[in-house]
């Protein structure tokens, strides 16, 4: 995408935080990050990074502790309960468990009508073509799937039927969190292309969320790594790749598997376990697993920088290009 661009998403300065007994885990401190018209952003990182819950409080679907949420020109947070449920319907989330967000009771017509039957946007035929149509388009016969329940078909199916239900609004933005992780290789894959053609047809934008760094970088105009509730890095998909500045993304990339056996990339093995969320260190948190730790990260805590357009890396010591 261009630079001119209209920015459709903004999550400015996020914090979210849960109580654990009498303490406060902080699953994300500080996070900005912009989503650009018919663009897809990428967030990566490890397990219990905060990923998930960016994608959730983006949705308001857990309250922030500070910071705000844009989308289409609205400060989410600031918006009535009534006004929030309109405005987001522009906005819609597909789930990791494919088969778990489907309701095991219903039929599948009725699955992907439920948005409609809330709204009372469509009944009757034009309801029932609605419905065919988002199933047609996610590449599910409608003959064959409307009155069968969802026990009776495949993970991928399934998650193409979640694909269906989160369309039928006509959103905007889709918030992908963790698709395709719980599906086989080559049914990744299809979910992926259909994904990119839904995408290209629709004019829309998608938040996706995931850990597999070679999925990240096949969907994404643009990544952002996250680490213990921060983001590290934001970069476009292929200068973060092939140029890292941040030890973090650095050492998650030479983790990455590559399908060429005679690679001689080295592998970078962090030392320690990640910090404790209640408890996170001073300064940088990657500090206490950095292999290029100073006395400065413990001291001050690094801001987001950019060392080239479009590429920010919140590092006191960002790494230097070795390539051209």
């Amino acid at each position: 995408m261009t630079p001119s661009t209209p920015t459709l998403l903004s999550i400015e300065n996020l914090v979210v935080n849960f109580s654990s007994g009498r303490k406060t885990v902080q699953a994300v401190s500080g996070v900005s990050l912009q989503l650009n018209e018919g663009d897809t952003l990428g967030i990566v990182g490890e397990s219990g990074c905060g990923k998930t819950t960016v994608g959730k409080a983006t949705m308001q679907l857990v309250p922030s502790r500070s910071g705000s949420v844009s989308f289409d020109g609205h400060d989410l947070a600031t918006l009535t309960r009534k006004e929030l449920r309109r405005t987001r319907l522009g906005i819609q989330m597909i789930f990791q468990d494919p088969i778990s967000s489907l309701n095991p009771r219903r039929k599948i017509r009725d699955i992907v009508a439920e948005p409609l039957d809330i709204w009372k946007t469509a009944e009757g035929s034009q309801r029932e073509q609605i419905v065919r149509d988002a199933l047609d388009n996610v590449g599910i016969d409608p003959d064959v799937a409307l009155d069968r329940y969802p026990h009776e078909f495949s993970g991928g199916q399934c998650q193409r039927i979640s694909i269906a239900r989160a369309l039928v609004m006509k959103p905007k933005v889709l918030i992908c969190d963790e698709i395709v992780s719980a599906l086989d290789v080559s049914v990744q894959a299809q979910i992926l292309n259909l994904l990119e053609d839904l995408k290209a047809r629709f004019g829309l934008s998608i938040l996706f969320i995931a850990h597999d760094l070679a999925v990240v970088k096949n969907v994404s105009d643009r990544v952002a790594v996250m680490y213990l509730g921060r983001i590290c890095e934001v970069a476009g998909s292929d200068e973060l790749y092939s140029h890292p500045a941040h030890p973090y993304s650095e050492a998650l990339l030479s983790a990455a598997l590559e399908p060429d056996p005679s690679s001689d990339r080295s592998r970078i093995i962090l030392t320690g376990e990640p910090p404790n969320p209640i408890d996170p260190p001073s300064g940088c948190r990657f500090r206490t697993r950095c292999p290029y730790v100073q006395d400065r990260c413990a001291e001050e805590e690094p801001v987001a920088q950019e060392i080239s357009p479009g590429h920010s890396v919140a590092c006191h010591f960002p790494l230097l290009r070795t390539n051209s």
